[in-house]
């Protein structure tokens, strides 16, 4: 007889949410009104002037410095600075004001680099990756929702909600929102 280990069990009795029904317009603008703020665009400004002449040498180089800091024992003064300005930590309060709602957020520049999370990240550049190739290049506005996620350590699901930073009618980078579809569906079950 087979048996079922414990994260393999949660996910047996935690079915994968619907994102249309849970994911509404109200939150969708509730989002977008949170990384519209005026210290997230600012720092994405700043940041994109910053970054606007790096080479993808460059780009790769400031990626790997990320991980060698994420995987390493040492110091982290790389991502103590980044995780320490003032982007970061509202995004972080805006993390903990959402009581379980927001799993993760971060925003990047123009170049698919972060400017700003409320975690460590798993790696620094973005531009490589959907959330990022799905949004910039298609233009203001541009929202993609990647498909859910089961995480077995927490036994949740979550979903990755990425969408265009806009200011003054131009695109100036993206941001990434994880949410966690379990505490979402459990708020709506309750008409919270």
């Amino acid at each position: 007889m087979a048996s079922l280990t414990l994260p393999a069990l949660a996910r047996q009795n935690t079915p994968e949410p619907s994102v249309d029904a849970l994911v509404s317009e109200a939150l969708m603008t509730e989002l977008s009104e949170m990384v519209s703020h005026p210290v997230v665009v600012s720092a994405v400004r700043a940041r994109n002037v910053r970054t606007y002449s790096l080479s993808q040498t460059e780009v790769d180089e400031l990626d790997q410095a990320w991980l060698r800091e994420k995987d390493g024992d040492g110091a982290q003064p790389y991502i103590a600075a980044a995780l320490g300005s003032p982007v970061s930590t509202y995004l972080l309060r805006q993390q903990a004001q959402s009581k379980g709602l927001y799993n993760e957020i971060f925003v990047m520049d123009l170049k698919g680099l972060n400017v700003g999370q409320s975690s460590i990240t798993s790696d620094f550049w973005q531009g490589d990756e959907a959330k990022f190739q799905k949004t910039v290049p298609l233009g203001k506005g541009a929202i993609f929702i990647d498909e859910p996620e089961f995480l077995e350590d927490t036994g949740i699901w979550v979903v990755q909600v990425n969408m265009t930073l806009d200011d003054e009618g131009e695109v100036i980078g993206c941001s990434t929102i994880e949410l966690n579809l379990t505490e979402l569906s459990r708020r709506q079950e309750l008409g919270l």
